[in-house]
């Protein structure tokens, strides 16, 4: 697997890594892991999760596992923290 660095993150579910990735001829900087789906900012809980997600990555290494598609300019694939699934960490999104 790949390892990131984490320079912003959008939302609960959205963060921007360095250096781009590189996926079946795309290229970007956005990311939306698989396993969760969080609150948007303007929805209830939406600030809490972009909080959330910002403290436990941003300015962190990640590893971008399998991907499956690109959505919205956003790799879509399965994200790791600490050895561990970053889905497991948002349990209350899954």
């Amino acid at each position: 697997m790949a390892q990131f660095k984490v320079i912003d993150v959008i939302d609960g579910d959205t963060f921007e890594v360095t250096p781009q990735w590189n996926w079946n001829g795309r290229t970007g900087s956005r990311v939306r892991p698989t396993g969760y789906n969080a609150p948007e900012l303007y929805e209830p809980g939406g600030q809490q999760a972009t909080s959330k997600l910002m403290q436990l990555i941003l300015g962190k290494i990640v590893e971008l596992g399998d991907a499956y598609r690109v959505d919205h300019d956003r790799l879509v694939c399965d994200v790791y923290f600490s050895g561990k699934n970053l889905a497991s960490y948002f349990p209350e999104y899954q």
